[in-house]
């Protein structure tokens, strides 16, 4: 894993959850992790990591994601296994 991906990994395990993660930075490492997306209605993307699957919120205006979608995100790669 490239050291950029392996830092966003790093903030979105920071506890507390951090306001900073932006949604470009954790798309890209996701995708270096294998996961794929599905783009949903709205502003909602479905992510799937080992035939898992969780629907997050694009952010908008803003290109950070707030801090209850972090920690979700968070509880997803646990679950996966994905740690920094």
């Amino acid at each position: 894993m490239k050291s950029k991906h392996r830092k966003t990994l790093e903030l979105i395990f920071h506890r507390p959850p951090s306001g900073n993660v932006r949604w470009d930075d954790v798309m890209a490492m996701l995708s270096e992790i294998g996961a794929e997306f599905d783009e949903r209605e709205g502003s909602r993307v479905a992510i799937t990591l080992n035939a898992d699957t969780v629907v997050q919120h694009r952010p908008h205006p803003a290109p950070t994601m707030d801090k209850g979608a972090v920690a979700s995100l968070r509880k997803f790669l646990e679950f996966h296994g994905v740690k920094p």
